[in-house]
C-alpha cells in the first residue's frame, strides 16, 4: 500500500478521533451544566420545601386559635341557645371564615404540587381546600344562618301530648325519645310521629333550600362539581360510592331477614290492618322517631322470650348510677387498656346532665375537640338508661381518639376517614354490651350463657347495628342527590320516601306530600353533618373488634369457646397499645394505612360484622323458613310520590339509580 495513502488514512483516523474528542468535551460540558443546574434546582426546593414547611408550622398554630375561637363560639350557643349567642357564633364564624381566606390565599402560593416530602404535600393539599369560607362573605352569612336556622328549629320544637293535648312542651329528647321507648300504642305513635315530622321538618325546607345552593356554590370554589363530590373526597377514593354499595350487597341479605321476622312479630302484635305480611313496616311502630334502631321493640319481639332478660336500664338505677359514675365507668373502660384518662377541664366544663335552669340547649350528645391540646368536653342530656350507658361510651371513644392525636399537626386532627372516629367508640361499646363485661362491672347477676341467651343478645345487637345500615346508607345517598341536582326541590319528600321504602322496606305512617319535609327531622340533616361516616363506622368497627379481640386472645375462629360475640377487651394492654398506634396517626396517612396497621386489611369488609352475627343469621333463616315468612316487601300502599313524580322518576334515571345504590 503506498506510503501516501497512509498518510492520509492516518490524518483522517486523526481528525475523527479529534472530532470525537471534542464532542465528549462538549457532551460532558453540557452535561456539566446540567447537573450544576439540577444540584441548583435540589438546593432550590430543598430551600422552597423548607420555607414551606416553616409556613405550615406557623399556619397550624394560627388555625389551632382560630378553630379554638370558632369551636368555642359553637358550644356557647349550643349548650345556650339565645339571639346573642346565635349572634356571636355566626359573627366569629365569619371573622374566622375572613382569616381563613387570608391564610388560603398565602398557601396557593406555594409551590406544594412540587414538593418531595409526601407529609409536607398532605398538609398542603389539605389547606389547599378553604371550605365554606371560600364564599363570599356576605353568601358565607347567608349559609351559615341557614344552617343555624335548622338547628334551632329542631333544638326548639315542641309537640303537644296525645293524653293531654293542653300540655305542649315536648322536646325530641327526652321526651318524644321516651313515648317511643315506651308506648305501645299504634295511634299514640301515628300521633306523635306526624306531629314531630311537622313541627321539626317542613318549617325548615327553605332554610334547606338556600343551605343546598350555597352549599354546592362553596363546593365549585373549592374544586368539586358538587358537595356529594366533596364529602366523598374525605374517603380519598375515586370508587367510594362503589365501595359503600358492595358493603350493602354483603349484609343486605342479613337486614331482609331481621326485616321479615320484625314484620311478622309487630303484625301478631298490631294486626294485619296495621303491618302487612308482605309489605313494609310502618315507620311508627319500631320504637325509635326515626325508625334508625328498633332496640325499643325488642321486650315484645325477643326470640326466647322465656329466658332472662338483660336488663341494664334496672340495674344501673337499683345501684345509685348517676350521669358522673357513667361517664367514671367509661373512664374506667379506657384506662384499662392504658389508654388515657380524661383531663381536669373535661370533668369541670363538660355538661353530663340537662340543665335545670330553664335554658335551651342542643341536647343531642356530641364530643368536642376545642384545638388546644388540653380543652376537650362531651355535651350530653343524660339519663340514668342502658341505651345513654353505651352511648357515654361512644362519646368517650371520641374524646380518646383526640387525646391520643392532640400532638400531630392540627391539620391532621381528625378521623382516618370520617367513620373511624365513629368505630371508635363503638368499638369499646361491643366489649361493654356483653354479659360477660356486665357481670364483671356488676351490672348483671350470673345467669345461664346458653345458645338460646346468645341469640336473644346477638338479636336485642342486632336490632341496634344491622338495621341502622340501611338508614344512614340512604340518608346521604339522599343528600348527594340534592346536591348532584338529580333530587330537585320538587321532590325532596318523594324521593326520601322512596329510598327509605327500597332500602329500609319502611313506609310513613300516613300519606306525605311536597307540603311535609321529613329529611330535616333528623338532626344530622338540620346541623349539616356528613352521615356516611356512621354507615362506615358500623362497618369498619367490626374489622376493629375482631382484630383486637385476637390481640386480646378473646377470639379464636372456630372455637365455640372464644367467640366474636362473647369477647370483651377490657383491661387487654395489648388491645390497648395497638388501638393506641391507630388512633395516634389522626389523618396524617390514607386511611387504609390506619386500617392495615390494626387488621392487616386495607379495604373496608363486612365479613367481620357477618362473623359477629352468624349464629343470628342463621338462625332468622330457619325461623323465617319455619314460619313461612316473605323475605322483601312489596310496594306500599302509602302514597308519598304523586303519578307526575313517578313518571320522572323513569324518565331521569332516578330509579335506575336507585337500583345500583340497592344492589337490586
Amino acid at each position: 500500500m503506498p506510503c501516501g495513502y497512509c498518510s492520509q488514512t492516518a490524518k483522517k483516523v486523526l481528525f475523527l478521533m479529534m472530532k470525537i474528542v471534542v464532542e465528549l468535551a462538549l457532551v460532558g460540558a453540557i452535561a456539566s451544566v446540567f447537573i450544576v443546574a439540577a444540584q441548583g434546582r435540589a438546593a432550590e426546593r430543598a430551600a422552597e420545601e423548607a420555607a414551606g414547611r416553616e409556613y405550615m408550622r406557623k399556619l397550624d398554630e394560627l388555625m389551632a386559635k382560630a378553630q379554638n375561637r370558632r369551636t368555642l363560639a359553637s358550644w356557647n350557643y349550643e349548650s345556650n341557645i339565645t339571639n346573642y349567642n346565635e349572634e356571636q357564633m355566626l359573627q366569629i364564624s365569619l371573622e374566622v371564615a375572613e382569616e381563613q381566606k387570608e391564610y388560603w390565599k398565602e398557601t396557593m402560593s406555594y409551590l406544594w404540587h412540587e414538593y418531595e416530602d409526601p407529609d409536607l404535600k398532605r398538609m398542603f393539599k389539605k389547606y389547599s381546600e378553604l371550605g365554606t369560607a371560600a364564599l363570599p362573605e356576605d353568601l358565607n352569612q347567608r349559609l351559615l344562618t341557614a344552617i343555624s336556622n335548622m338547628q334551632s328549629i329542631y333544638a326548639t320544637a315542641t309537640i303537644c301530648d296525645y293524653k293531654d293535648r293542653n300540655k305542649c312542651d315536648l322536646h325530641v329528647e327526652p321526651d318524644v325519645t321516651d313515648i317511643f321507648a315506651n308506648s305501645e300504642d299504634p295511634e299514640e305513635l301515628k300521633y306523635t310521629w306526624l306531629e314531630w315530622h311537622k313541627a321539626a321538618g317542613a318549617p325548615s325546607r327553605g332554610n334547606f333550600t338556600e343551605y343546598i345552593q350555597l352549599d354546592n356554590e362553596a363546593a365549585k370554589l373549592n374544586g368539586y362539581d358538587s358537595v356529594a363530590e366533596w364529602w366523598l373526597s374525605a374517603y380519598e377514593s375515586d370508587d367510594s360510592e362503589d365501595q359503600f354499595a358492595s358493603l350493602w350487597s354483603q349484609v343486605k341479605p342479613l337486614y331482609q331477614q331481621i326485616h321479615a321476622y320484625v314484620r311478622r312479630q309487630l303484625r301478631e302484635k298490631y294486626g294485619e290492618n296495621v303491618v302487612s305480611a308482605r309489605g313494609p313496616i310502618p315507620a311508627h311502630l319500631l320504637g325509635n322517631i326515626w325508625a334508625q334502631t328498633w332496640g325499643n321493640i325488642e321486650k315484645f319481639t325477643r326470640p326466647y322470650p322465656n329466658k332472662p332478660e338483660v336488663d341494664v336500664t334496672s340495674a344501673l338505677i337499683a345501684q345509685n348510677y348517676t350521669a358522673l359514675k357513667m361517664f367514671q365507668t367509661a373512664e374506667e373502660f379506657f384506662k384499662s387498656l392504658n389508654l388515657s384518662g380524661m383531663p381536669d377541664l373535661f370533668w369541670e366544663r363538660s355538661i353530663i346532665e340537662k340543665p335545670n335552669d330553664g335554658r335551651e340547649l342542643v341536647c343531642h350528645a356530641s364530643a368536642w375537640d376545642f384545638y388546644d391540646g388540653e380543652d376537650f368536653r362531651i355535651k350530653q342530656c343524660t339519663t340514668i338508661t342502658a341505651a345513654f350507658f353505651k352511648t357515654t361510651h361512644h362519646e368517650m371513644g371520641h374524646i380518646q381518639y383526640y387525646l391520643q392525636y392532640k400532638d400531630k399537626p392540627v391539620v391532621y386532627r381528625g378521623g382516618a376517614n370520617p367513620g373511624f372516629h365513629e368505630a371508635v367508640g363503638d368499638v369499646i361499646a361491643l366489649s361493654v354490651s356483653t354479659p360477660k363485661h356486665l357481670k364483671i362491672v356488676g351490672l348483671l347477676e350470673d345467669g345461664p350463657e346458653d345458645t338460646e341467651s346468645n341469640i336473644n343478645q346477638l338479636y336485642k345487637m342486632g336490632l341496634d347495628k344491622i338495621v341502622f345500615l340501611p338508614f344512614a346508607y340512604l340518608l346521604d345517598i339522599f343528600r348527594y342527590g340534592v346536591f348532584r341536582g338529580t333530587t330537585t326541590t320538587r321532590d325532596y319528600n318523594c324521593h326520601f320516601w322512596r329510598l327509605r321504602e327500597t332500602l329500609q322496606g319502611l313506609e310513613p305512617p300516613a300519606p306525605r306530600s311536597e307540603d311535609d319535609f321529613d329529611p330535616t327531622a333528623k338532626y344530622h340533616v338540620a346541623a349539616d353533618v356528613e352521615y356516611m361516616r356512621y354507615y362506615v363506622s358500623y362497618i369498619v368497627q367490626f374489622q376493629f373488634h375482631r382484630a383486637l379481640c385476637q390481640l386480646a386472645g378473646e377470639y379464636s375462629p372456630g372455637d365455640s369457646d372464644k367467640i366474636l360475640s362473647a369477647c370483651d377487651i377490657y383491661r387487654s394492654q395489648e388491645a390497648g397499645e395497638a388501638l393506641g398506634k391507630m388512633l395516634q396517626m389522626g389523618s396524617s396517612k390514607p386511611w387504609p394505612d390506619a386500617m392495615e396497621a390494626l387488621t392487616g386489611q386495607r379495604n373496608m369488609d363486612a365479613s367481620g360484622l357477618l362473623e359477629y352475627f352468624e349464629p343470628l343469621h342463621e338462625w332468622l333463616k330457619r325461623e323465617n323458613e319455619r314460619t313461612g315468612e316473605y323475605i322483601g316487601w312489596e310496594a306500599s300502599n302509602i302514597e308519598y310520590c304523586s303519578d307526575e313524580q313517578r313518571m320522572a322518576m323513569d324518565e331521569f334515571g332516578f330509579n335506575e339509580r336507585l337500583k345500583k345504590y340497592a344492589a337490586l
